[in-house]
């Protein structure tokens, strides 16, 4: 990550002025001019303000997508022009990476060093694998056996579905913004994406890229605003024909129900509680690291944080030591420091949430093995950030609120377990199926318990991969379809059977 001048100075540049919406290929305010706060979560001050989108502004955005849709510009583009298109921008992601990872930075809270190997780094992967999908999403020829004896050509092929509706959220601002665009274009959609109100800056940002890149106007369009404003006018919005939603499973309750107007096409990426087991084989020096990364990471405001930890009664206390040790000495700071391993929660209502958590789960009879707490010696410019220390609770179970529910922050529950099939049942005893992880040197016991967990990815050995070839979703209420590999075209895709009469 590049501290130099000019590159500091290029980023207060942007970040200082304020922010329009992009509709139609033009930089716009809201109809109404209402502004939002962006606020720096390492300070507590506004950074900037954005435009405050309503269902006027989403209106005119759904309609200038409409247009991109049906406009030779873009419908008429061959497959090979518009991965074309996908390379040149991940081209410039990866030009403007360090720009891209400072904004994230300030506008999220993140470590630097995260924003840039992680969400921006991650964003340019994307847009290069499915830039290869336009010329291989192929149909196939079906042999079909009709009455009468006819000789028939049966084919499919695959078209897009029309104008896509994303709704994205603050925990990873860029790169889940690229988790909706790269296969809404790559499949020939266009898009109303609306970033979280806490964190549109780096997507802003992207957007200037998008255009920088050749993207015909009104392919991609961004109404920045609430969610209870923007976000649900773009979900009941008749002329959206797909929805892409990721964030918490109450707001993707609300989705899903506004979306019914006109039965428009829903994926939901949604919360988690997920489960992390060690059996007594793996080794507790590796276990408590991958175990602080699994929770602490991104401050804990990931929807596959290892919340749960489950560890064998025979190494529990060594894991638990090692885990507390290590938790207390992560560096917590402003995410623009470098040294930094943890930024602040990205909201003051954020923190309370959390901060609410803690206090319940002392309440309920949870024990505090470390943090809880602000952490010392953050210095007088971030006495009113956001910041939490890395926490762990042991003496837990699950009549608990922290054991069984999303907590969203860097917040650990730590159970022992001694029977592998109680230990099953306790790890799937929630709402919740995004991901699981375990830790062990024996493979029968791994694959058994990979096959039990009611999860949409299971991690053994490693923690929190992901790769834009494979594909990321959950079971239950963590979510509808997958994100990723082949099997995100399908949600973004209508499949036409066509028949041919030889005879």
């Amino acid at each position: 990550m590049s501290s130099d001048t000019s590159l500091s100075q290029t980023v207060r540049r942007f970040v200082n002025r304020p922010q329009r919406m992009l509709i139609g290929g033009a930089w716009v305010e809201s109809r109404t001019g209402a502004t939002l706060e962006s606020i720096d979560p390492a300070t507590g001050r506004r950074l900037t303000t954005i435009a405050r989108g309503d269902g006027a502004d989403v209106d005119r955005a759904v309609r200038a997508a409409r247009d991109a849709f049906e406009s030779p510009a873009w419908r008429d583009l061959s497959p090979l022009e518009r991965g074309l298109l996908l390379n040149t921008l991940a081209d410039l992601i990866e030009a403007h990476a360090d720009e891209l990872a400072l904004i994230e930075a300030h506008d999220n809270g993140k470590p630097v060093k995260v924003a840039r190997a992680v969400d921006v780094g991650s964003s340019a992967k994307l847009f290069r694998y499915f830039a290869g999908w336009p010329s291989k999403f192929e149909g196939s020829t079906v042999p079909v056996s009709p009455r009468g004896g006819l000789k028939i050509l049966n084919y499919t092929v695959h078209e897009p579905v029309g104008v896509v509706g994303a709704i994205v959220p603050w925990n990873f601002p860029m790169s889940m913004a690229c988790w909706k665009l790269a296969p809404a274009l790559a499949t020939g959609n266009t898009v109303v994406l609306k970033p979280a109100e806490e964190t549109s800056l780096s997507t802003l940002r992207l957007a200037e890229l998008i255009q920088e890149a050749g993207f015909p106007d009104g392919v991609v369009n961004v109404v920045t605003g609430t969610g209870a404003e923007a976000g649900a006018a773009i979900a009941g919005h008749a002329g959206v024909d797909k929805i892409a939603f990721t964030g918490s499973t109450e707001v993707g309750r609300l989705v899903e129900r506004a979306a019914t107007g006109n039965l428009k096409k829903v994926s939901l990426e949604l919360g988690g509680k997920s489960p992390h087991i060690v059996l007594p084989d793996a080794d507790p020096a590796q276990v408590a690291e991958a175990a602080a990364d699994a929770i602490f990471f991104n401050q804990g405001q990931t929807c596959t944080a290892g919340s749960r930890l489950y560890v064998h009664k025979r190494i529990y206390d060594e894991v638990m030591a090692a885990l507390v040790e290590r938790a207390r000495r992560i560096v917590v700071g402003p995410g623009t420091d470098p040294g930094t391993e943890m930024g602040p929660l990205v909201s003051a209502k954020q923190l309370a949430r959390v901060g609410e958590y803690i206090a319940s789960g002392r309440q309920e009879g949870g024990a505090l093995a470390t943090g809880g707490g602000r952490p010392d010696g953050l210095g007088e410019d971030h006495r009113d950030g956001f910041f939490l220390q890395p926490t762990i609770f042991v003496e837990t179970d699950h009549s608990m609120r922290v054991v069984r529910e999303e907590i969203f922050g860097p917040v650990l529950v730590a159970m022992e377990w001694d029977d592998i099939d109680d230990l099953v049942a306790k790890a799937n005893d929630t709402p919740y199926g995004l991901s699981a992880g375990v830790w062990t040197h024996d493979l029968k016991s791994a694959h058994r318990i990979a096959a039990a967990i009611r999860a949409g990815t299971v991690w053994v050995n490693c923690y929190n991969l992901t790769d834009p070839g494979s594909p990321f979703g959950g079971y239950k209420q963590s979510g509808w379809g997958r994100e990723m590999g082949r099997e995100v075209l399908e949600h973004y895709t209508e499949t036409k059977s066509v028949w041919v009469n030889l005879t």
